[in-house]
């Protein structure tokens, strides 16, 4: 009466040999503060376009890097031993008992059939989703037209893949709070056959079938309660696992946006919590160091995004926990009302700037926004600091 099946491999040696391909990526050191001007940048609208990925019927597991580590153990139950009416008031207590376990090992059945098929669907909307993904950067590594349809509709079907899983999480929550029903009514159970043996006029028998079904109730505990474990583990692992992606899947649309793969997830290097901006706001680092990077927007579209994205990551390389302060700076020409408009204008451009990092993935919390005017400025600009 085993609580949980496991195969037993005996005279027989298996070799078995792991191949791990570890995929680097190198890069050249350069100079921490460049100047990002606006240059349009043309791009030949008429690049060869490769067909929409293909999704794949297969279903991927568990052993392809990125997917959520579920487990995969499977909670059979331990079964209720049949007995022979003794006529005793012990023995049709014994008969009650035996009917509540029965009932409650059908539940056990069926936690398990359900956390199965939840797990099944997360693996699969998993694999789906990273066979997009990657049909994806593998195209945007050499680069499309920007807005492409084809990528934005693998976007939203890889979209979609995610979400399923984002489903999965709350029925893993739903199961959970059923299993821990089942397991509180299976220690009543235990706990009601335990006090059974302290009843009077009970035979011999009476108590050998107690004991039976003791041992039988005391296994669906402890099965019930690896399953709840394993249950708790599987939701902590697919919550991060769906929380990273929705981060890194935020980013991939920015790369569709442009056409181009820009770069990873930048919240994915940052740790710890960013230095708190220093007294009098962020425009009192103007002067007192050089700027991570200069945004001028003299044209209306500028492509600084991909530069910026590069000067980021590499300040997160050399220091994972950075914060970063952007400075609006406004021309300071002519009378008070041009130069509110102008700040305005240049906030609004601070503002885009802004949200491209967080697109990237970086926590709005590690970035701050301030605003300032210069009469040595000819057109708006953003100032990116490192704090």
């Amino acid at each position: 009466m085993g609580s949980i099946k496991s195969s037993v491999l005996r005279n027989t040696v298996t070799a078995l040999a792991a191949v791990m391909l570890l995929n680097g990526c190198s890069f050249t050191e350069e100079a921490l503060w460049p100047s990002i001007v606006g240059e349009e940048t043309v791009e030949d609208a008429t690049t060869t376009a490769a067909e929409a990925p293909v999704v794949p019927d297969t279903v991927v597991t568990d052993n392809i890097s990125g997917l959520p580590l579920l487990g995969s153990t499977i909670f059979e139950s331990p079964g209720v031993t049949p007995g022979q009416p003794t006529g005793t008031h012990v023995g049709k207590k014994v008969e009650e008992l035996r009917g509540d376990l029965s009932r409650l090992q059908a539940r056990l059945i069926h936690h398990n059939n359900n956390l199965q098929t939840q797990r099944n669907n997360a693996r699969g909307s998993a694999g789906t989703y990273h066979s997009i993904i990657a049909a994806m950067n593998t195209r945007l590594q050499v680069g499309t037209t920007p807005g492409n349809p084809q990528m934005v509709n693998g976007w939203n079907k890889a979209q979609q893949e995610l979400e399923a899983v984002g489903a999965s999480i709350t029925n893993l929550n739903s199961l959970s709070n059923e299993a821990g029903s089942t397991s509180a009514l299976a220690a009543f159970v235990l706990d009601s056959a335990k006090s059974t043996y302290e009843l009077r006029g009970a035979l011999d028998e009476d108590h050998r079938q107690l004991a039976v079904l003791e041992d039988e109730a005391n296994q669906t505990v402890v099965i019930l309660d690896r399953l709840m474990n394993e249950l708790t583990e599987d939701i902590a692992r697919t919550q991060n696992y769906f929380s990273a992606e929705r981060t890194n899947l935020t980013a991939l649309q920015v790369a569709v946006d442009n056409g181009e793969f820009i770069g990873g997830n930048l919240g994915s290097r940052t740790f710890g919590l960013p230095v708190p901006p220093p007294p009098g706001g962020t425009a009192g680092l103007v002067g007192r160091q050089p700027p991570l990077a200069i945004i001028r927007f003299d044209q209306p579209n500028v492509n600084y995004e991909q530069a910026l994205f590069t000067a980021v990551s590499r300040a997160l390389d050399r220091r994972p926990s950075s914060a970063f302060d952007l400075v609006t700076v406004a021309p300071a020409r002519g009378n008070s009302a041009q130069v509110a408009l102008a700040t305005s204008k240049s906030r609004k451009y601070g503002e885009d700037v802004m949200r491209s990092l967080t697109k990237l993935g970086l926590p709005a919390s590690h970035v701050s926004l301030s605003s300032t005017s210069n009469p040595g400025a000819q057109v708006p600009e953003v100032h990116v600091y490192l704090r």
